[in-house]
């Protein structure tokens, strides 16, 4: 075996995800996979979400490859370092390389090579692990490859930055063949009664939101041509059969000429399937939202992050709160869902922030929303704003940017309450307008407690 690709996430070890039930195969690797089979590498893919880490061990054991590629993001970063820790302990694997990519190594890359990489791929991962997948394995020299990271004589090494790939046309379609997606579809099927699957057709976001990492993909707009978008799909429908889609994508409308061909597209080729996308209220209007519907967009997620402009401009979000609000319901009346992103304890946030946000909520009242408390990633305008006053003492190797609190305008125990009375104030007024009076009340129970904690942390 030349490559091992995994990521270290174990759906039986996240008690959330076990309660919601949506996973996803992971795509980045399946990408990975596909790109390194052109290449003639020999490659297996370890989907981890549906196993357990005794198995992957085994499996490790068991092929013993040359190149260990690991992919890390928040979720798996703890899993992924004991993982690498148990690989260089193992007198099976010591010819085999780490090499760690995803979006927390961009701006950790001393950490994760103290901690057990060997390498790091520092941005999009195709073409630079290729290029470093070849030179371990032929032993020949690294140091030109653009796009890494590494260890000389303990001092930190970082390569040129990659040049990100123009045209991802010429990037072949996600290797779903390397992995069980029967596994997906069925946990969606037993817990929804419909299961679904994800699509990209975009790389990198032009946006400038200072809480969001583009540590992969960058600021750039890159997209798959709408020809090429279809075939993919009609290849999941072919093979999978899937009962809907979701659109990966960071802002899937924002481009109204390529949404038009895509729109032809479903039309000449008798496409119709539901599916969910996440866009920006300006990049909507009733001509987009006529395609989309015709299209089957089932759903639409539409950023807002707060219900108070002054806080959307403290995130550098660009967009009308008034807009966000009225698009939600326009989209309603083209008879899509909408759901919509809420974050709170973001820099200078108050409570009348919060009680414009709840009031934002009630009026645009999208069919679902989320929630957080605000936390910083590191390399986003947010984690260098807040730096200097993070009052968290982790160990790193041992905890997550989740982790990281900062000073607020209250504590973090405040907005833990805030939250709970968002979602009961808004629960509260939904169950009003159905005429659902007990279920009301009950959660206007839940939203006076929480207010009244806030109250005293205030």
């Amino acid at each position: 075996m030349d490559v091992f690709l995994t990521h270290g996430y174990f759906i039986k070890e996240d008690a959330i995800e076990q309660k919601i039930m949506r996973p996803y195969p992971p795509l980045g690797l399946l990408y990975l996979s596909a790109y390194l089979k052109t290449e003639h590498l020999k490659v297996k893919v370890f989907d981890s979400t549906f196993s357990d880490y005794r198995l992957l061990q085994k499996s490790l054991i068991e092929e013993q490859p040359k190149v260990i590629a690991i992919y890390a993001n928040l979720m798996t970063k703890v899993n992924n370092i004991r993982l690498m820790q148990w690989i260089k302990s193992q007198p099976a694997l010591t010819q085999s390389k780490v090499v760690m990519g995803g979006p927390d190594v961009t701006y950790n890359c001393d950490n994760y090579l103290q901690n057990g990489a060997d390498f790091l791929v520092i941005g999009e991962g195709e073409q630079t692990l290729s290029e470093l997948a070849l030179a371990l394995i032929s032993e020949s020299g690294f140091t030109e490859i653009t796009g890494i990271a590494y260890l000389h004589k303990n001092q930190l090494v970082q390569t040129e930055a990659r040049i990100k790939i123009k045209d991802v046309n010429q990037l072949p379609e996600p290797d779903r063949e390397a992995i069980d997606l029967s596994l997906y579809l069925n946990a969606w099927k037993d817990f929804h009664g419909t299961n679904t699957l994800n699509i990209s057709t975009q790389r990198g976001c032009p946006y400038t939101c200072k809480w969001c990492s583009t540590a992969v993909y960058g600021k750039s707009y890159r997209r798959r041509s709408a020809p090429l978008v279809v075939k993919e799909i009609q290849g999941l429908i072919k093979n999978y059969n899937p009962d809907s889609l979701w659109f990966v994508d960071d802002v899937f409308t924002v481009n109204h000429k390529w949404l038009g061909e895509l729109h032809q597209e479903f039309k000449t080729h008798s496409i119709f399937i539901p599916f969910e996308i996440i866009t920006r209220a300006e990049r909507l209007n009733d001509t987009v939202l006529q395609q989309l519907k015709e299209m089957g967009c089932s759903k639409i997620w539409i950023g807002a992050e707060s219900g108070s402009q002054r806080i959307i401009n403290e995130m550098d979000r660009r967009v009308d709160i008034n807009l966000v609000r009225d698009m939600i319901i326009r989209t309603k009346e083209f008879g899509i869902q909408t759901g919509t992103f809420i974050m709170v304890g973001y820099p200078t946030e108050t409570k009348e922030d919060i009680d414009l946000t709840v009031k934002y909520l009630k009026k645009a009242d999208p069919d679902s929303f989320t929630i957080t408390v605000a936390y910083p990633i590191k390399g986003t305008g947010l984690y260098n704003q807040i730096e200097d006053q993070i009052t968290t003492h982790l160990d790193w190797s041992k905890s997550t940017d989740r982790d990281i609190d900062f000073s607020r305008t209250y504590s973090r125990r405040f907005y833990n309450y805030a939250v709970n009375h968002v979602v009961n104030e808004v629960n509260s007024a939904k169950e009003f307008r159905k005429g659902n009076t007990f279920k009301a009340l009950k959660f206007k129970g839940k939203s006076l407690a929480a207010t009244a904690l806030m109250k005293v942390l205030s």
